[in-house]
């Protein structure tokens, strides 16, 4: 009987440590694919502009949503929020936020396949914005569907007004997309499963931030080979 009950009482405190371990493994592995999705966009030849991403004070990636996803279950896309250190973002890549992507008209843009989502974080404005709560793509934050090529124009009107410039990538197609009535918020508990601690975004991004995990090394280095220096 004692050792049932020795067993019983170690199987309970062993479920909270499992659950945490397993959670944050999901986040690693959205890590992961969202620094595989950021290489492989890179390095196609009609990719994000140059100057687009130099200009840039966040990058927000968001691989593989299905749309089954926003019809079925939870409804949203999971990815990850990275910003450039510093006051003014002046500085190098810093630690990924954890973010997540929920519905909107998305469900009725996507094909059968998965689709990666990126979006550029143009101003400080659009940065405060996701910080602070759950934004509303066109009307919390000003949004564009994002020049492609390295020719593309990216100094028109549009893009220069807008807070948030969006990409998407459907069967090796990319393109700029725009995603008018999506929202765009923090996800804490992944945040929470990550770093094994309750912090919130803007602490994050602002600091004292915690160092990178493991898991974002390649999209942070994508980052920083494809834009190492940020132009004003």
């Amino acid at each position: 009987m004692r050792k049932l009950i020795a067993f019983t009482f170690a199987l309970l405190l062993s479920t909270p440590l499992l659950r945490a371990a397993e959670d944050k493994q999901k986040e690693e592995a959205r890590l992961n694919d969202a620094g595989m999705v950021m290489k492989e966009i890179l390095a196609t030849p009609e990719n994000i502009p140059r100057d687009l991403l130099d200009k840039s004070k966040c990058v927000v990636v968001i691989p593989s949503v299905l749309k089954a996803a926003f019809i079925v279950g939870g409804s949203y896309g999971r990815g990850a929020m990275v910003c450039r250190t510093g006051k003014d973002f002046s500085g190098s890549w810093g630690s990924p936020a954890m973010y997540a992507l929920e519905g909107g008209s998305i469900g009725f843009q996507l094909g059968g396949e998965a689709t990666d989502f990126v979006f550029l974080i143009m101003n400080e404005r659009g940065v405060n914005s996701l910080l602070n709560s759950k934004v509303k793509l066109g009307a919390d934050a000003s949004i564009a569907a994002g020049p492609v090529g390295r020719a593309a124009a990216a100094d028109t009107d549009a893009y220069m007004r807008a807070e948030i410039l969006s990409y998407s990538r459907s069967r090796g197609l990319f393109a700029g997309l725009s995603l008018e009535g999506s929202t765009l918020r923090p996800d804490e508990d992944g945040n929470e499963a990550l770093y094994g601690r309750r912090l919130s975004a803007g602490t994050i991004v602002r600091g004292p931030s915690p160092n990178p995990p493991e898991a974002a090394r390649n999209l942070i280095s994508h980052l920083e080979n494809a834009s190492p220096h940020p132009k004003a």
